[in-house]
């Protein structure tokens, strides 16, 4: 695509204008000015001409293959890819390409997206066949076609669009609120955390709900009522920190330990690798596992 603007029809309207008109009265060397006039006008015209086309020629794309899917429409219900070539920037990410697809050549393209900062995590994809964030994936590190499809193991509602519903759900089921045995007397008075436990549950405090390593996880996808790697990291964001007391601390453990609960990890490290805020999400079930098990452990 020619940044440049076209030039032919306003050179030629202008050789046009500018031309002496033939007349029985001009002269043969009038004549002749205005023959080379146009003459020259139609060299200008020709030469703008194959310049933008070798600037359209030179031009440095990236194929890019969008999945595609439509329930309401009937002759987009069959699943298929959509192929486009999208004008290459320094810095273009997966998200930005497929705004210019939606935004230059099918605004029916759908996808979410919000911050564009990876910190909303709306815009988790699956980008070829590993789970990605589109903000923060860089087009210049991918192999092309870069194949760009919804999150698996999830229902798709439209193209790039999944159902949250159930992450969501296996979410709120672990109770991620703060909420600790007793609170300050005094309404100033802070909550205070000691910095070694601050860094115990930092990590696990990066998650954006974007769904990633649910949908990275094996033992999630076939079985519906596992908790899940980013539910069961944010009952261990809860249960480790030292604020909410120990009885808080044991209500906790007896939610993630129950039969779809932390035993059903069986450590494949997938939900670790794709986690974009890089949480060591398998560290954490592990560990939970063992507070689980000294919960249950009894010396008399």
């Amino acid at each position: 695509m020619s940044t440049q603007p076209p030039q032919q029809e306003t050179d030629e309207s202008t050789a046009e204008t500018s031309a002496e008109p033939e007349t029985e009265s001009t002269s043969p060397g009038q004549q002749k000015r205005a023959a080379q006039k146009r003459e020259r006008a139609n060299a200008s015209a020709q030469r703008q001409a194959e310049a933008d086309a070798k600037a359209k020629a030179d031009e440095e794309t990236r194929e890019i293959k969008v999945f595609r899917y439509d329930p309401e429409v009937e002759e987009k219900q069959e699943p298929r890819f959509d192929t486009f070539h999208v004008p290459f920037t320094k810095g273009m990410t997966v998200l930005d390409a497929v705004m210019y697809a939606r935004d230059h050549y099918d605004p029916s393209l759908t996808f979410r997206h919000s911050c564009r900062q990876a910190i909303c995590g709306s815009d988790a994809f699956f980008v070829n066949g590993r789970q990605r964030l589109g903000c923060k994936t860089q087009v210049s590190e991918l192999d092309e076609p870069i194949r760009i499809e919804p999150l698996p193991h999830q229902d798709v509602v439209k193209d790039l669009v999944v159902d949250m519903d159930h992450f969501y759900e296996e979410m709120e089921s672990v109770d991620p609120y703060f909420d600790p045995d007793e609170t300050p007397g005094n309404d100033l008075e802070e909550q205070r955390q000691s910095r070694a436990n601050r860094e115990k549950v930092k990590m696990s405090t990066r998650c954006i709900w974007c769904a990633a390593c649910f949908s990275s996880c094996n033992i999630a996808a076939g079985d519906n009522q596992y908790l899940g790697p980013a539910a069961l990291n944010k009952a261990y964001r809860f249960a480790m920190d030292e604020r909410e007391g120990e009885s808080r601390k044991q209500e906790r453990l007896e939610t993630i330990e129950q039969e779809h609960g932390v035993w059903r990890c069986q450590t494949q490290f997938s939900c670790t690798n794709v986690c974009p805020k890089d949480i060591p999400l398998t560290e954490h079930i592990q560990e939970l596992k063992r507070e689980a098990v000294k919960k249950n452990l009894k010396f008399w």
